[in-house]
């Protein structure tokens, strides 16, 4: 058998073994999770930056988005939370779509 040794979405045990294939799981404790999910956004980071196209980068930003929105959760806030600081910041301070490169500052 393949280790893998990483989470992975709900879905994917079933799917394994609607294949024919055996996996074993475990649940994770909830002191591991945080972790887990973190290695997993560096994982979906990873694929995101070596998408060979944007059909591929969007998914792996849907991957993402699915890991960020868990560990929201896992810190007490929702989607609606997480959406409402992304637009309080855009509004105080922007967004990126002007594409601004910061060169230098004074102190």
């Amino acid at each position: 058998m393949k280790e893998y040794h990483k989470l992975v979405r709900d879905r994917i045990p079933d799917i394994i073994r609607a294949d024919g294939k055996q996996c074993r799981t475990r649940q994770l404790l909830d002191e591991e999770l945080q972790e887990a999910l973190r290695t997993k956004c560096m994982e979906e980071w990873q694929e995101y930056l070596e998408a060979a196209d944007d059909e591929a980068a969007l998914e792996e930003l849907a991957d993402l988005t699915e890991v960020i929105q868990t560990l929201a959760s896992l810190h007490g806030f929702n989607l609606e939370d997480l959406e409402g600081r992304r637009a309080a910041k855009a509004a105080e301070r922007g967004g990126f779509q002007r594409m601004i490169f910061l060169i230098d500052a004074e102190p």
